[in-house]
């Protein structure tokens, strides 16, 4: 890739935050160079569609109030996209620059596909011994002049004096090897065609990497399911020069990601997904006040769940982290039934761990008290709903909105009408660690919509 001789779009955004999936473009700069030299320069406000974070007006000085009369992406796509065509592309932060266009393009209908260059990566090689190598480094290290920071044709300016610098130092032929370099293309399998990875939308949902023949090498999930797939080939795992084809079920939002995943890797057991499809040898402590066992898979569910102190994969872990309690507060395991017992005091008094009930030196009241204050950390969160509630997901460019519904910890299933929300609610709920645990986290968020399942569809 030699970028004195080849055709390059040197551009730059801004945009409503820094996740490509989910935020919007509200300025673009480009510059078109043929032969190392600028032929055209181009720039435009974006109506984003969305109310501009305050934090990022501060920083650009782009307010809602510029944007608002400013054209929409799909009324420039066209224009933007001939101007990119068939020229490398060269963004200062270049998966964030390159990941917010397609995105862009994609809302509109429209394929885009470049060979990039990231600024930060291309100053990285030439420059190694120094420190930092953001915008705002390149500047003040090599004097570059630029007018407006954090403004798109400005910065977009300020890469291309970079450019120019870093020829005139290096030289015509270290540029091209290290822009070469850091422009590293995916290693596809000879028998996957690109098209195929073009075709998966850059959006929610799960993709699933299928060889010749047998279950799917490896399933995964993303908010932007393409990048995630390509980044895939990236890698220097052997297993993916097997993937001959891809497979892919696109989802309203990312929590209908993570559970569909969740499902999907138990179902169909792929080769090469590790987390999710351990067996099921679920077990959780419960304790009555005199003595404390290990519940096992079967006797975990929605009813029982609020009794008990944690869940668990397995029983190993399950002891360490019992373990791990009666080091902090001193507690017996012989006396609990998950040690070894002995004649007299247990080793772990003998090691000062165990503050001495099994050696007469504390009651079993004392013990058993400290016993249900430290199990109470690992009590599971509580049902914080009064019944049965649904977690909505909605996709405003499509549309389209899709309820998942939940009853005290155990999914129960998505659902997009009435119907199909009685359906599942007729549901007997059943337990899964997986599922409990990406709920969990998802809730804990705090920034999910929930209503209850009886409110949460609209009358047909």
């Amino acid at each position: 890739m030699n970028l004195v001789q080849t055709p390059l779009a040197i551009v730059d955004l801004e945009t409503t935050g820094t996740r490509p999936a989910a935020d919007r473009v509200t300025e673009i700069g480009v510059l078109e160079v043929e032969r190392f030299e600028v032929v055209s320069e181009w720039s435009t406000l974006v109506n984003p569609g969305v109310t501009v974070p305050s934090e990022i007006q501060a920083l650009t000085g782009i307010t809602h109030e510029m944007v608002a009369q400013a054209p929409r992406f799909a009324e420039l796509a066209r224009e933007l996209h001939e101007r990119l065509a068939g020229r490398v592309f060269i963004a200062q932060n270049a998966r964030l620059a390159y990941g917010s266009l397609r995105r862009e393009f994609d809302r509109v209908g429209i394929r885009f596909q470049a060979r990039a260059v990231c600024g930060v990566k291309l100053a990285r090689r030439l420059y190694p011994r120094e420190r930092g190598h953001d915008l705002d480094s390149l500047i003040m290290r090599h004097g570059i002049a630029c007018e407006a920071r954090h403004r798109a044709l400005p910065d977009a300016q300020a890469l291309w004096q970079f450019l120019q610098l870093a020829a005139e130092e290096h030289g015509d032929e270290v540029l091209a090897v290290a822009a070469r370099q850091v422009a590293k293309e995916p290693a596809l399998p000879p028998q996957l065609d690109r098209t195929a990875i073009d075709a998966v939308p850059e959006a929610p949902g799960v993709y699933l990497l299928y060889g010749e023949t047998g279950p799917p090498l490896y399933i995964g999930k993303s908010r932007a399911m393409r990048s995630r797939v390509l980044q895939h080939f990236y890698s220097n795992a052997s297993w993916l020069q097997a993937v001959r084809r891809i497979e892919w079920q696109r989802t309203i939002g990312e929590l209908g990601a993570l559970l569909t995943e969740a499902r999907l890797v138990k179902e169909l057991a792929p080769l090469h997904n590790r987390q999710l499809r351990r067996p099921e040898a679920l077990c959780g402590f419960v304790f009555d006040g005199k003595r404390l066992r290990l519940a096992d898979a079967a006797e975990i569910g929605a009813d029982t769940l609020p009794f008990l102190y944690g869940v668990f994969r397995t029983r190993a872990a399950a002891r360490a982290a019992l373990r791990a309690l009666a080091d902090e507060h001193r507690l017996c395991m012989q006396t609990l039934g998950f040690d070894l017992r002995r004649q007299g005091a247990c080793f772990r008094y003998q090691l000062g761990r165990c503050a001495g009930v099994c050696a007469a030196k504390e009651s079993v009241h004392a013990h058993h008290a400290r016993l249900a204050a430290a199990l109470a950390t690992l009590r599971t969160p509580q049902w914080p709903y009064a019944g049965p509630v649904a977690i909505v997901e909605s996709d405003p460019a499509r549309d389209a909105t899709e309820v998942h519904a939940v009853d005290r910890w155990c999914y129960l299933g998505a659902a997009r009408c009435e119907p199909e929300v009685a359906e599942l609610l007729g549901e007997r709920p059943r337990f899964d660690y997986d599922h409990y645990r990406i709920l969990a986290r998802y809730l804990a968020k705090g920034a999910a919509r929930v209503v209850p399942l009886e409110r949460c569809m609209p009358s047909s």
